[in-house]
């Protein structure tokens, strides 16, 4: 049988795929971590279905779980926290399933970055100002970074960054970034996005720390920096709608 690795989108139960409910509603087994995910996305499991936290289990527990299903001829719904791509442990866990000769796919979720801009209500490329979007973490008590990313390297480009696994080291980082993008640079910090306890966060590299702390928060968080975040920012029109890109094509003949 399978494994699905299931992306669980940002924690809202309706922003998941139709894909993703439907192997849900039909796995015998499902294993999510309790400590991010919204509890109604379980709500998509049949009642009979083994529901497996594992917010305490490391990830050899968590293999045995997945390989004694799989043994039994059960599929297993593997949820992971907005998208498998991206911060996901995606990598260490099908390659022990690889090792047991265990067969796995993936369904890709709505990513944190993008419910966050979502209710930002924010693109974050914008013409001829920003049209790059970088997403990374910082290093605390955590994986270490490849050498090179340093964050003030991609801070260098001016790309809107979205910051992963930060929040606890959003005063040193805001410090860090101020070079780069200047002290009245727009940042938004949303916490659990789309669940119960949401909450944006909207200032500057200057007093984005003061809020956070004040407001507590010490993880589920995302950390967007850039000049696309601002207000109406100021932009040229796309060449996708720009009126003169029709004149300039070729006539077709009729």
């Amino acid at each position: 049988m399978t494994v699905h690795f299931i992306g669980a989108g940002p924690g809202a139960a309706d922003l998941l795929t139709v894909r993703a409910v439907e192997l849900l509603r039909t796995s015998p087994v499902c294993l999510y971590a309790g400590t991010y995910l919204n509890p109604e996305v379980l709500a998509h499991c049949a009642p009979e279905t083994e529901l497996i936290d594992t917010q305490h289990l490391d990830i050899d527990q968590i293999t045995e779980h997945l390989v004694r299903a799989h043994r039994s001829g059960r599929d297993v719904a593997r949820l992971c926290s907005g998208d498998p791509s991206i911060y996901s442990a995606l990598t260490e866990q099908t390659r022990r399933l690889d090792a047991h000769d265990v067969p796995w796919d993936v369904t890709p979720g709505v990513p944190a970055y993008a419910a966050a801009a979502a209710l930002l209500g924010a693109e974050l490329t914008v013409p001829e100002l920003v049209q790059s979007v970088v997403l990374t973490r910082t290093q605390a008590r955590s994986t270490k970074m490849p050498e090179s990313e340093a964050l003030t390297d991609f801070a260098a480009t001016g790309a809107t960054l979205v910051l992963h696994l930060a929040i606890t080291r959003i005063r040193t980082l805001a410090a860090e970034l101020i070079p780069n993008y200047g002290p009245d640079c727009p940042v938004a910090v949303v916490y659990r996005a789309s669940q119960p306890g949401q909450l944006i966060l909207r200032g500057t590299l200057t007093d984005i720390a003061d809020q956070v702390e004040s407001a507590g928060l010490r993880q589920a968080a995302v950390i967007l920096v850039g000049r696309a975040l601002a207000p109406n920012p100021s932009c040229t029109q796309s060449h996708l709608y720009d009126p003169a890109r029709d004149r300039r094509r070729p006539s077709q003949a009729v």
